[in-house]
């Protein structure tokens, strides 16, 4: 593309990975310049009550802002092999995605009481992930990549969501040696295992 001035970008999220570290992972692969901008907690009451929808992470593009990180990892990947090679792939992509969000927004992660949030923990991973698990290594297979031939941003997701539920549960996919490799794969990638090297070390 001629004259293509590659916009500003600046990530705002927590000192976390979360729900910004798909758009970081993206960042990356695509080898594409931005500001990690990390909020303090502390700050967070002040810049909440400036953002139309009061939620990070937000992608300021150009100054415009926008939210919800799935929307922004579409916007981001569009046009590019990430997003799936065909719109029959591209569906997929979405779908997986959606799956894997569905289950990680069940997740009671702002329950104030401990004891609460420790039991419906403890449910979903012992009751409810197994089941995803399942279908995720029916669905994959045989294959190297989740859709397609080569790596999607559902990949990536993949290897983000599980490597958070596997610090409340280090068995999970004690079971899923398939699902363990489609990890490794994703994190050996060199542009991921260089991020990984040195992002932030954060529990979540």
């Amino acid at each position: 593309m001629q004259n293509y001035i590659m916009p500003n970008y600046k990530l705002i999220y927590f000192n976390m990975r979360g729900r910004a570290e798909i758009i970081r992972y993206i960042f990356a692969y695509l080898d594409i310049k931005y500001e990690d901008h990390r909020l303090e907690q502390a700050d967070w009451p002040e810049i909440k009550s400036t953002l139309p929808f009061g939620k990070i992470p937000i992608l300021e593009v150009d100054g415009l802002n926008l939210h919800q990180s799935l929307a922004i990892a579409r916007y981001l990947t569009r046009n590019t092999d990430l997003a799936g090679k065909t719109d029959l792939e591209q569906c997929q992509v979405d779908a997986i995605v959606d799956t894997l969000d569905d289950f990680m927004s069940r997740f009671p992660w702002a329950e104030k009481k401990q004891d609460v949030k420790d039991q419906m923990f403890k449910e979903l991973l012992t009751c409810d992930a197994p089941h995803l698990l399942q279908d995720l290594d029916t669905y994959l297979g045989e294959k190297e990549w989740l859709i397609g031939n080569s790596v999607t941003w559902a990949d990536f997701y993949w290897e983000i969501c599980s490597t958070t539920l596997l610090v409340f549960k280090p068995d999970l996919l004690d079971i899923h040696p398939r699902l363990v490799t489609l990890r490794r794969k994703v994190q050996s990638i060199p542009a991921i295992a260089d991020w990984i090297q040195q992002r932030p070390q954060t529990k979540l």
